[in-house]
């Protein structure tokens, strides 16, 4: 199978998340917004309803023969089986599932702290509520996440070096990329309260290490983060 990743062009975004299987997995995948002329214009097909009559809300969406799948922890669940990064029982999938869910809703709360208004605002124009969104952010909601996937691993009765089953799965991946972006928009406050996440911390290390997916972070596929994407640096919202 040849898949098909349709995202913006020149920004990881949530279609990260997304590559990190593909290129995990070793999958043959095209990344269409990157690597086509008219990407943009192929992206604007689907979501126009010009090529399938169920077209997709927004990017990230996979193509899959003619199979379309959207959003993150759907193309995720759709792809687990396919790429062996999910276990084979049933509980088993949909605990994994839930987990990449509670991981979208981190990832929501992230992007809010720098566009708290609203997403069709320029981040200067709603700057002083941006501050006042990233103190409760760093203070209270970051570690609430943090300690839970903490805590996921702490309790995996089958092994702690993973966050479903004993095996590595795409909620590893996920939680890896969570972490880097952090890591990169909230460097300070990351250093502030990273020590009491120790088995987070190794997790990503760990995942960082996978021949492919160092590989692929040492690439020139793996588009750098910068502030147009979901983990922005601001250092005025970095307290420590």
């Amino acid at each position: 199978m040849r898949y098909e990743l349709y995202y913006w062009p020149t920004i990881q975004g949530r279609g990260e998340f997304v590559r990190l299987a593909l290129e995990d997995a070793g999958a043959d995948y095209e990344d269409v917004g990157n690597q086509a002329d008219a990407g943009i214009t192929e992206i604007s097909y689907y979501l126009e309803g010009q090529a399938t009559v169920r077209p997709p809300f927004a990017p990230p969406f996979l193509k899959a023969g003619e199979t379309v799948v959207s959003h993150v922890a759907n193309i995720l669940q759709f792809l687990g089986p396919r790429l062996a990064l999910v276990p084979d029982d049933e509980q088993s999938r949909l605990w994994a599932h839930g987990l990449q869910l509670t991981l979208t809703d981190f990832v929501a709360e992230i992007h809010d702290v720098h566009h708290p208004l609203g997403a069709s605002l320029y981040y200067e124009d709603q700057q002083a509520e941006a501050r006042q969104r990233a103190a409760l952010f760093l203070d209270e909601r970051l570690p609430k996440f943090l300690g839970y996937f903490e805590q996921v691993l702490e309790l995996n009765p089958e092994s702690e070096a993973c966050l479903v089953g004993v095996a590595h799965s795409y909620v590893d991946l996920s939680l890896f990329q969570v972490v880097s972006g952090l890591r990169y928009a909230f460097p300070r406050a990351m250093a502030r309260h990273e020590e009491a996440f120790a088995r987070v911390s190794e997790l990503a290390r760990r995942v960082a290490e996978r021949p492919s997916i160092a590989a692929y972070l040492a690439s020139s596929r793996r588009l750098p983060f910068n502030e147009s994407g979901v983990f922005r640096h601001y250092p005025e919202l970095d307290t420590d």
